[in-house]
């Protein structure tokens, strides 16, 4: 489930353990609704791990969050990502 609407929101949120974690949950009901056993067993993991990993700094930088790509694969940020994630980090 790596469509871009869910890329953008889950590279976005990486920076913020509540929203990081508010996405994910959202990728979850995706997964509940559509019936991806598999969405779903990835999402629960990726909750854990972004309650847990991203107050402390270890986020995949760029990884899109979905079941389909491993969680802790570092990914590269799209270009137009990057630049709003480089004007909100000064």
């Amino acid at each position: 489930m790596s469509s871009p609407i869910w890329s953008g929101r889950i590279i976005l949120s990486q920076y913020s353990t509540r929203d990081h974690v508010r996405v994910h949950v959202l990728m979850l009901k995706w997964g509940l609704r559509e019936r991806e056993p598999r969405e779903v067993a990835g999402q629960l993991l990726r909750i854990i791990g972004a309650a847990t990993k991203t107050a402390i700094g270890w986020i995949p930088t760029g990884n899109t969050g979905g079941a389909n790509v491993s969680p802790i694969k570092p990914m590269p940020l799209p270009d137009d990502l990057a630049a709003i994630i480089a004007r909100h980090s000064r």
